[in-house]
């Protein structure tokens, strides 16, 4: 599949971010109109969640729009993580949602209801369900072009959706036909143990670009192979990398014939940069070189100790 210029990704993830709003608005309402006519707290719970939904799509929105702003002279490095922010935050208030709704589990096990709705309770989750899995869909392919991590956030909230509504009309129909009451309880029980493990994911991973986490070991691997799979490289140390958001950063030490003229070196070095932005078109790349078997500190054995 052919790369896209970040031009591009900038629009798709807008227009991902859009929808994602849009939605979360739609099923708020209908969710809303859920909760008054049915009285059923798994659908207290979606709605809750879906709250949760509008809130993140709208901080998601934001920081996608900040996130694509060019690199500036105080920001030399862009705005990309603009977008782990608002994973953190939406992290916090899913988890919010989650304990809120855990809450009122509680207090309903106490004083249970006696009357659910679950017609109207099964219509408002099967609209929702369908409204769901077509912008799910479209997120995951903007994600996957993409590499948005705020994109692939607000998706995962999306995808707890598909799980909540399809568990909520199973619960309803239990309701409907068996008149187990508490079972809609307990279902709202486990939908916000589910919403605070996927906050806890979700603080994980955004917690781990802002601290500038290493790329996984497959990135770093295909990093090493591609540079010295170059006739000139004898020797790479000291590689780092991180995610600025969408955009990856290699930073490595290139190790060189120590007699070479300086400008035969950086033609070198050019070489090996355009193949490693055949593989990664996007990422910002800093090569050090130094005379190979020179003796020196390096971070690698620093970091071994």
């Amino acid at each position: 599949m052919q790369s896209l210029t970040p031009q591009q990704a900038n629009r798709l993830k807008k227009r991902a971010a859009t929808g994602s709003v849009c939605l979360a608005i739609t099923l708020t309402i209908i969710k809303t109109f859920g909760v008054i006519f049915t009285g059923s707290l798994s659908v207290l719970s979606s709605m809750i969640d879906s709250l949760a939904d509008l809130f993140a799509s709208s901080i998601t929105y934001v920081a996608v729009r900040y996130s694509s702003k060019p690199a500036s002279v105080k920001h030399r490095y862009g705005f990309g993580k603009a977008e782990s922010l608002s994973a953190l935050v939406q992290s916090a208030f899913v988890a919010g949602s989650g304990i809120f709704v855990m809450y009122d589990g509680i207090t309903r096990f106490m004083s249970p209801e006696k009357e659910i709705s679950a017609d109207t309770g099964i219509f408002v989750m099967l609209l929702s369900l369908g409204l769901t899995f077509i912008l799910i869909s479209y997120q995951k392919y903007v994600a996957r072009r993409t590499h948005s991590q705020a994109i692939e956030a607000d998706s995962q909230h999306y995808a707890v959706d598909i799980i909540t509504n399809i568990s909520i009309i199973l619960t309803l129909l239990v309701v409907k036909y068996f008149q187990i009451y508490w079972f809609d309880t307990l279902t709202a029980f486990l939908i916000s143990a589910y919403l605070l493990f996927n906050a806890y994911r979700l603080a994980q991973k955004a917690i781990d670009m802002l601290m500038d986490k290493e790329l996984d070991d497959d990135i770093r691997e295909k990093i090493e192979k591609i540079v010295l799979s170059s006739e000139h490289t004898q020797g790479l140390h000291d590689l780092r990398t991180r995610d600025l958001g969408g955009v990856y950063m290699f930073e490595f030490h290139l190790e060189l014939d120590g007699n070479l003229p300086l400008y035969k070196a950086h033609d070198y070095c050019d070489e090996v940069e355009n193949n490693l932005l055949k593989e990664y078109p996007n990422a910002q790349i800093i090569i050090h070189q130094d005379p190979a078997g020179l003796p020196e500190k390096r971070l690698d054995t620093v970091l071994q100790k």
